[in-house]
C-alpha cells in the first residue's frame, strides 16, 4: 500500500479523503495548521476520528512554515500528495487577503518545491470552480479560459494551477489540480451554506439570501468528491501528445499536468435547496434577502466530461439525499456536542 500525505487532514474534504485512504489500507500522514478561520473543535473532532487508526500520523504545521513543511517530507518518503490546505472562503478574502497570499501562495510555493526535492508518483491539489470568475458561458468547461478571476480567493487557485503547471513541465512533476464545485455533507464547514441554514433555521433565526435568492449552484456531496479525487490519485497526470501551443488547451499540456472539475453537473436554484432543507428539517426558514455581494458569481455549473474520460466516474448523488444524511449528521454531532463534558 501506498505512503500519501494529506495536507488539510482537519478540514472538510482532508479528513474525509484521509478516511477514504485510510479505509483503503494506505498509510497517511496528515498535517493541518488548525487556524481559527471557524470553530477549532471542529477540526479536532474530525482529527479525533482519525487518530483511532492505526496507520495514520497527524502533525501540526503551517505550509507557509518551510522548514516544518520539508522535516514531514524528509521523514514520510511519500509516494503520493494530495493538497487540501488552503485559506477557504471568498468574502473572507474581501478582508484578510494576507491569509491567502501565506496559505494558498507562499504555502502552495513549499509544496511544490517539497515535490521537487523529494520526489512524489502524483500530487493532487484542490483548486476551486471559483476560477471561472467572470464566465457566463455554462456548464463551466476545464477547456475555458479562466483568467477573469472575482476575488483574490479565486486568483490564488489560478496561480495554484499556474505554479502547477510550470514545475510539470520544468521537473517532470505530475501534478492534478481538481476545481471542486460548492461540496457539502456530513463534518461539513460551517461557513457554508448547508450548515449555516440548518443551524439557523433550527435556531429559529433568519438566514442571509444573496442576490435576493437569484443563484445556482453545483451542489455536490462529499462522497463524490472523494471517489474523484481517490481515482485520480492513482491515476497520474501524464503529458498531452496531442497538445499544441498553437491552439493551447488549459487543461492539458505537453508536461504532465492535468486539470478536472468536480461537481455534480445539475445546478440547483438556492431557493429549491432552503425548500428541500425545510421539509427535511421539517421548518420554515425566515429568509433575509440581500445584494449580491463582491465576489459572488451567479450560478455555478460543472461539465464534467473530462473527469469521466479520464478515470471513470462523475459524481450523482441527488441533493435531497445528500442533505438528508448531512442533517442526520448534523443533529447526531450537535447532540454530542450539547452533551460533552
Amino acid at each position: 500500500m501506498s505512503r500519501i500525505l494529506v495536507t488539510g487532514a482537519a478540514g472538510f474534504i482532508g479528513f474525509h479523503v484521509s478516511r477514504r485512504l485510510l479505509a483503503g489500507g494506505h498509510t497517511v500522514s496528515g498535517i493541518d495548521n488548525l487556524n481559527e478561520y471557524y470553530d477549532v473543535q471542529l477540526k479536532h473532532d474530525r482529527l479525533a476520528e482519525l487518530k483511532d487508526e492505526k496507520a495514520f500520523t497527524f502533525v501540526r504545521c503551517d505550509l507557509a512554515d518551510k522548514s516544518g513543511l520539508f522535516s514531514v517530507f524528509r521523514e514520510g518518503s511519500f509516494e503520493y500528495v494530495v493538497n487540501l490546505a488552503a485559506q477557504a472562503g471568498v468574502r473572507y478574502s474581501l478582508t484578510n487577503p494576507e491569509a491567502y497570499i501565506s496559505s494558498n501562495l507562499v504555502g502552495f510555493a513549499n509544496i511544490l518545491e517539497a515535490c521537487r526535492q523529494h520526489p512524489v508518483k502524483h500530487l493532487v491539489y484542490a483548486s476551486s470552480s471559483s476560477v471561472y470568475g467572470s464566465n457566463t458561458k455554462l456548464p463551466f468547461s476545464v477547456h475555458d479560459n479562466v483568467d477573469h478571476p472575482v476575488s483574490l480567493y479565486a486568483a490564488t487557485k489560478k496561480a495554484n494551477e499556474l505554479m502547477a503547471h510550470t514545475y510539470s513541465h520544468l521537473y517532470r512533476i505530475p501534478t492534478t489540480g481538481l476545481r471542486f464545485f460548492t461540496v457539502y455533507g456530513p463534518w461539513g464547514r460551517p461557513d457554508m451554506a448547508a450548515f449555516l441554514f440548518a443551524k439557523a433555521i433550527t435556531e429559529g433565526r433568519p438566514i442571509d439570501v444573496f442576490n435576493n435568492g437569484n443563484m445556482k449552484r453545483d451542489f455536490t456531496y462529499i462522497d463524490d468528491i472523494v471517489e474523484g479525487v481517490v481515482r485520480v490519485l492513482f491515476a497520474p497526470a501524464a503529458a498531452d501528445p496531442s497538445w499544441s501551443g498553437h491552439a493551447p488547451d488549459p487543461a492539458t499540456s505537453s508536461a504532465p499536468y492535468r486539470l478536472f472539475n468536480i461537481g455534480n453537473h445539475q445546478p440547483v436554484d438556492l431557493m429549491e435547496f432552503i425548500r428541500i432543507l425545510e421539509r427535511i428539517l421539517e421548518r420554515k426558514a425566515i429568509v433575509n434577502f440581500r445584494e449580491i455581494q463582491p465576489g459572488d458569481v451567479v450560478a455555478t455549473y460543472a461539465d464534467v466530461a473530462a473527469l469521466t474520460d479520464a478515470v471513470g466516474f462523475a459524481p450523482a448523488t441527488p441533493l435531497e439525499e445528500g442533505l438528508s444524511r448531512f442533517i442526520a449528521w448534523y443533529g447526531e454531532y450537535t447532540r454530542a456536542r450539547s452533551t460533552a463534558p
